[in-house]
């Protein structure tokens, strides 16, 4: 089973972060050999989706989910986090509010996604076998100081001066995306130290700039070109391993 998690929907001034759900459902759905599951937080908007792949001879499934709500999944193959929001460019929302909601879907959200299904992801090539039990949060002596740092970040937002003197970027999405980039690090080392023989890849990756409603029409990417590299990282071959806990775009390893 593979889940591909979407924010579908727009919260007041919000808007939907990731690819496009149908062009990362369409390959995976092409290319996978098992079930595809298509979430989101909207169930109308993802059933929609849903029907459209459908009409293309298509078969995935839909299941509603919201990563900030979370309902257990047993027994995944692949899992790709692609939910996120994102303010508009310029809201009225103060900074410091927009980087607390951001904050909470962006990056706790995501962590909190890994946290329940990463344990549930089956040995690569043994398909059949239950899914080992595996913790990644309570254990890591880092994670105070990777929890810690986005509230001083916030702390920071009311006082414009104090931020860009000490160099923190004034894109809260960004941080957060740097954030996740970190958080997948640290899970992959993990996977090595306590899963090593189940070969079970995990890496971040950026999609470039694509023609959603985040990346607007201007962007450089369709959709579908967008998919294709979290479509190859998720479903490279069984045998492989590497690409692990790197940042992967256009299905190359990026140094960061």
């Amino acid at each position: 089973m593979a889940i591909c998690t979407w924010q579908s929907q727009p919260l007041s001034r919000q808007r939907p972060a990731g690819l496009h759900a149908a062009a990362l459902s369409r390959s995976c759905v092409a290319l996978f050999s098992g079930d595809v599951v298509l979430t989101a937080r909207d169930t109308a908007r993802g059933q929609a989706a849903v029907q459209q792949l459908q009409a293309q001879g298509l078969s995935p499934r839909f299941h509603q989910l919201d990563i900030d709500d979370l309902q257990r999944v047993r027994g995944l193959d692949v899992l790709v986090n692609n939910a996120g929001i994102s303010f508009n460019i310029p809201d009225p929302t103060p900074f410091h509010v927009q980087a607390e909601v951001t904050r909470k879907t962006n990056f706790f959200g995501t962590r909190d996604v890994c946290t329940e299904l990463l344990p549930l992801i089956k040995p690569h090539g043994e398909s059949d076998e239950e899914p080992k039990p595996c913790w990644f949060w309570h254990d890591l002596p880092c994670l105070p100081l990777l929890s810690s740092t986005s509230p001083c970040y916030l702390s920071l937002l009311c006082y414009t001066d104090s931020l860009l003197c000490l160099h923190w970027p004034n894109t809260t999405y960004g941080v957060m995306k740097i954030s996740i980039t970190v958080l997948s690090r640290i899970h992959a080392r993990k996977l090595s130290e306590q899963r090593r023989g189940d070969k079970i890849l995990l890496n971040a990756c950026c999609p470039g700039w694509v023609r959603t409603d985040m990346g607007g029409p201007k962007a450089t990417n369709s959709p579908e070109e967008g998919a294709e590299t979290p479509v190859y990282l998720a479903l490279l071959p069984s045998d492989a391993e590497r690409p692990h806990g790197e940042f992967i775009l256009e299905k190359k390893v990026e140094q960061w």
